[in-house]
Order: structure tokens, then sequence, then C-alpha cells
């Protein structure tokens, strides 16, 4: 008989808090963004920088697949015209140069055209292809340099003027309320945060292409070399 009044007690004090729980006002579940909801609560800002993006990423990749393909193996082609050279085909080397079509292969063939000058005057005209071979190379390369300047300072500018909004909004209402200054904070400090990682990727492209034009360079040098120490080997 106790245990029952127990019971019951008990089961009479659970209905009461359950009843207490639900009478209280229901927790605010936060808000979930995503990625394009967060974008577009940066505000106008996020446009240019959005538009720096997308030219920053193909800019990348077009003059990346572009140096990839200069920077091709080039040792067979000037295997094969060393011995055309000792066989005196010149016609033969030439036209193996031009169907190459890389920037080596055209400082190949100037030279050929070349043969039978001065030496002076063939490794000037061939410096020269190589000029126009690098010149073409770094084409649009400084345009990512100047995108990892640029996209950083357009998301300062986006949370230096929504902090400006801010603190006019509380000067007119008078009322000075964390949650609307973090509200407000959180969305204008997108813009810092898209304009940094824009920034930091195209900061890190410029230096890579940079890196693989040196490396051709390089490479484009030590052949113009060998092939007028090719052309000087009979006159040794």
């Amino acid at each position: 008989m106790i245990l029952l009044q127990i019971t019951e007690a008990g089961a009479a004090v659970a209905d009461t808090l359950l009843q207490t729980v639900n009478a209280l006002p229901q927790s605010k579940v936060p808000e979930q963004l995503n990625l394009l909801q967060l974008i577009m609560k940066g505000g106008w800002v996020m446009i240019p920088i959005l538009v720096l993006s997308v030219m920053g990423l193909y800019i990348f990749f077009e003059r990346y697949f572009t140096i990839r393909k200069a920077s091709r193996d080039e040792s067979s082609l000037m295997m094969q015209v060393r011995e055309l050279i000792k066989q005196g085909n010149l016609q033969s080397a030439t036209a193996l140069c031009k169907q190459a079509n890389s920037p080596i292969s055209r400082m190949l063939q100037k030279g050929l055209v070349r043969i039978g000058k001065p030496i002076k005057e063939i490794e000037g005209a061939i410096e020269n292809v190589g000029k126009l071979e690098v010149a073409k190379l770094e084409r649009n390369i400084s345009v990512l340099g100047i995108i990892a300047g640029i996209a950083p300072m357009l998301g300062f500018v986006g949370t230096i003027s929504g902090v400006i909004k801010i603190f006019y909004n509380i000067s007119l209402s008078d009322n000075i309320s964390i949650g609307i200054i973090s509200g407000g904070l959180y969305e204008k400090m997108i813009t810092s945060a898209a304009g940094l990682i824009v920034g930091i990727l195209a900061y890190i492209g410029h230096h890579v292409l940079n890196m693989m034009v040196d490396k051709l360079i390089l490479k484009m040098e030590t052949e113009s070399i060998d092939f007028i120490d090719l052309l000087e080997e009979p006159s040794k």
C-alpha cells in the first residue's frame, strides 16, 4: 500500500515537472547558414571580390597549363638537331624545330637560320627570341600579384563600411546592444575573410607560376649555350 502511494506521488511530481518545462519559453535554435548565404551577407563588396577570384583562377590555370606545355622535355629534339647539323642537313633540322613548336625549338630554329653568320649575331638572335618567348609565358602573371594586393584591401573596406553603418544605426536608435553590434559585425567581417582568402591564393599562384617560368628560362639558356657550343665545335 505504501509503495503504491509512493508510485502515485512520483507520477504526480513527474507530470508537474513536464507541465512546467512545457510552459517555459522555448529557446531559439541558432540559424544555420550555408556558404552562399554567408557570401550574400557580405554585401556589395563581395561582388568585386568574387570577380577577382574568378579572374585569378582563370589566369592561374591558363598560365599553368601553358607553361607546363612549354616545359616539356626537349632532350630528344636537341639530340636530333645535333646529329642533323653534324650531317650538314640544316633544312631537316630547321623543319624538325618548326614541327616541335615550343619556345626552345623556336630559339633553335632562329639559330639554324642564322648559321653561316658570325657567332655573336647568331647568339644575339637566339637571345632576342628567348626574350620574346619569356614575355609570352609571363603574360598576365603580374595580374595575380595585383589581385593578391587588391582583394584583402577590398575586404577591409567592406568591414570598415559595415562598422560605420552599425555605429550610425546605434546613434540613431540610441540602443547599444551586443546583439546588434555582433550580428552586424560578423556579417561585415565576412568580406575581410573572403578578401584574405582570395589574396592568399592569388599570392601563392603568382609565385608558383614565377618559379615555373624561372625553371624554364634556365632550361632555355642551357639549351642555347649547348647550341652555340655545337656551332663552335668545327672551328676548335
